[in-house]
């Protein structure tokens, strides 16, 4: 879980002209002002992305060769007007509620980030309903509300998240009516997803880490790292949880991680010059080696 830290305190160098420190604090913890201007960068960017003609399909196929990702990159959107959700909503039937009432179309959202590879579909909150705490990471319900749900009693009561671990969890902070999900590769031009969810090995998360130095590593649960993306604009990603493991059927080896769709072109061209430096030293340890099998 996120641990909270104190906000830096400005250096005096910053009045003498000389550059901030690297590696400043995660959004939500910087000053309001900071914080007001990197939203309207982000702003920009996504209307940027909105001018030019944005080649989705081509980042998708450069990120998927950067990373060797054996699972498509997965767009995620947010919608707060479902009549803009911009694709069909995914069919099926709700099983049976249980005896507390708690039933959804899949058993959590995680799940739609695995049927997402086959194709875009949009999802509504009570989609989700089944999964008390992804519910509350993605906006779709309250705390309140999730404190009285028999699945986050469950995982409380077992002790295998405590409530403080709750209460600082990151999250949506505006309620969509719509969740849209899809191959990165089938977002319009003229959309811009939010952020952009990525299944991957050791390997790539490695190259990930190398590119992304400041990028946050996370547990339990997998699926708050979106909100992470989406509300504080980071690169982030999740060695997964039990219960999405089981509920996704994830391979052993895969873990998930985010990048915020305004930040996507620039992270693909930074992603590239770490795989072609890595390259090099691969060569290096590879020639030194053979002085071992000689």
């Amino acid at each position: 879980m996120p641990v909270e830290q104190k906000p830096q305190k400005q250096q005096s160098t910053r009045r003498q002209g000389r550059e901030a420190p690297p590696q400043p604090p995660p959004l939500a913890q910087r000053p309001l002002r900071q914080r007001r201007r990197i939203r309207h960068q982000i702003q920009q960017q996504q209307q940027q992305l909105a001018n030019h003609t944005t080649e989705w399909g081509a980042l998708s196929s450069r990120l998927t060769a950067a990373l060797k990702l054996a699972a498509a990159p997965i767009a995620i959107r947010f919608h707060a007007d479902a009549g803009e959700a911009g694709a069909e909503r995914r069919a099926g039937d709700y099983p049976p509620p249980n005896a507390r009432g708690r039933t959804g179309q899949v058993p959590a959202g995680c799940v739609f980030w695995m049927e997402a590879e086959n194709g875009t579909f949009s999802t509504a909150p009570a989609d989700h309903a089944n999964c008390s705490v992804g519910s509350l990471t993605h906006g779709l319900i309250g705390l309140e509300e999730a404190a009285t749900r028999d699945d986050v009693e469950a995982v409380l009561g077992a002790g295998w998240v405590d409530e403080a671990a709750v209460l600082a969890l990151p999250v949506v902070s505006e309620r969509p009516a719509a969740i849209v999900y899809g191959p990165l590769g089938e977002v319009a031009n003229d959309e811009n997803p939010d952020v952009v969810l990525l299944r991957l090995d050791g390997r790539a998360l490695m190259t990930l880490r190398d590119t992304f130095p400041d990028m946050a590593i996370e547990g339990k649960p997998q699926c708050h790292i979106v909100a992470m993306a989406k509300e504080q604009g980071r690169v982030a990603a999740s060695v997964g949880c039990a219960l999405s493991r089981t509920r996704t059927g994830m391979r052993p080896e895969e873990m998930t991680a985010v990048i915020p769709g305004a930040r996507l072109a620039g992270a693909v061209d930074a992603l590239e010059a770490t795989v072609a430096l890595n390259g090099q030293m691969a060569s290096y340890a590879a020639a030194d080696a053979r002085r071992f099998t000689a």
